[in-house]
């Protein structure tokens, strides 16, 4: 079953002492000298750590006097020593002014108490933990976050998928891999469902890991996204496919990278000519990168961009062969378009999204200059 195999998995990796290094065991030439980005794989959609920090100023300077907030959080850890009912504007109203690692120790014996006096019953529409969460994010708590994450005599506290990303999110930025995986199976063990976001951040996980393990975990979540038919983000696939390649498992990349709906992005291309090279199938991917080439176009329009990685990979796969001038061609021609770029697969794997754009006349309404409200988006200003 998939899903215990997940389980099993994620418990071998938390467990094991040794782990193998970001690009350390056997695994193909277009790895060998990749470095881990450490960038955020969720958009601030998602984070909202912009929204979180407007949010605490307001509350620092509207509802209560900066010279107060001091005091407020010092007459706060009076009351857990004299263990006095914690009431939930008064949590949320902590968690606002907290602006140091002392003050989430305080914040933190704060939500177990709170949590121990109300863990039976619902705390409204309010959630505390993305809230918890961004305030870690903030101050840079990765660890003291998934301990919090992880402690099971918070269950039930973090009952979002929201919080579990986050604090996934920032273990990612920071390299603790084996930390976000154990994150990731609290999750599963609380009940909590898998959503997108959640998937890509345990794809992106597993293949920075690239471990044996890890690959098993990434093939078991597949297989079970695919059973119960859940959406699989196609960058979700794209870390599935690079970690393949990393394991060498050249056919298991071709059956992923076949399942991607769309490939027209810049980073699926890039992996098509990954996968043609280590094949073999050289001669498909001069035919794909000739397709690509576009030498006189204007400066508008958006050329297809590969790797020097990828394509120094694609050189050495042609050395000795009847197609090597053919190959040193089409790299040449790329390369006198603009063409090719310095980032790697691993950059352009590990980027953080943009996110949502808004439509125009959902960021502005009405005319600015007679206050009317705007028809088409011919009039807008």
């Amino acid at each position: 079953m998939a899903l215990a195999r997940v389980g099993k998995c994620c418990r071998s990796l938390v467990l094991e002492s040794s782990k193998a290094a970001f690009c350390g065991v056997s695994q193909p030439l277009w790895t060998e000298g990749c470095v881990g980005a450490k960038r955020h794989l969720l958009s601030e959609d998602v984070i909202k750590l912009q929204n979180f920090q407007q949010r605490k100023l307001a509350v620092r300077y509207s509802y209560l006097p900066p010279c107060r907030a001091g005091n407020f959080i010092e007459l706060f850890s009076q009351k857990l020593h004299k263990n006095d009912l914690i009431l939930r504007d008064e949590l949320k109203l902590l968690l606002h002014l907290c602006q140091s690692a002392d003050d989430m120790v305080i914040a933190r014996d704060a939500i177990y108490r709170y949590h121990s006096e109300n863990q039976n019953l619902m705390y409204g529409d309010f959630k505390f933990g993305p809230l918890f969460m961004r305030l870690c994010y903030e101050l840079g708590l990765e660890e003291f976050a998934a301990a919090a994450i992880t402690d099971m005599r918070l269950k039930g506290f973090f009952n979002d998928a929201t919080s579990f990303n986050i604090a996934i999110d920032m273990l990612f930025t920071k390299g603790q891999y084996e930390t976000a995986l154990e994150v990731l199976r609290t999750m599963r063990n609380h009940g909590v469902p898998f959503n997108k976001d959640t998937l890509t951040l345990a794809f992106g996980t597993c293949y920075k890991l690239n471990t044996v393990d890890s690959y098993r975990i990434c093939i078991a979540l597949i297989e079970e996204g695919q059973t119960k038919g859940h959406f699989i983000p196609r960058h979700a696939y794209c870390f599935a496919v690079a970690l393949a390649l990393r394991q060498n498992d050249i056919e298991k990349a071709k059956s992923l990278y076949s399942q991607i709906m769309s490939t027209d992005s810049r980073l699926c291309q890039n992996l098509k000519v990954a996968i043609l090279a280590v094949s073999g199938a050289v001669t498909d991917a001069i035919t794909f990168l000739s397709a690509a080439v576009l030498p006189k176009c204007p400066s508008f329009v958006k050329k297809p961009e590969f790797s020097q990685e990828v394509v120094d990979v694609l050189r050495l796969r042609s050395e000795g062969q009847s197609y090597a001038m053919k190959v040193e061609h089409i790299v040449t021609q790329l390369e006198r378009a603009d063409q090719v770029t310095q980032q790697t697969l691993d950059d352009m794997l590990c980027h953080t999204p943009t996110g949502k754009r808004k439509p125009i006349m959902e960021e502005r309404r009405t005319s600015r200059r007679t206050m009317k409200p705007l028809r088409s988006t011919l009039l807008s200003e």
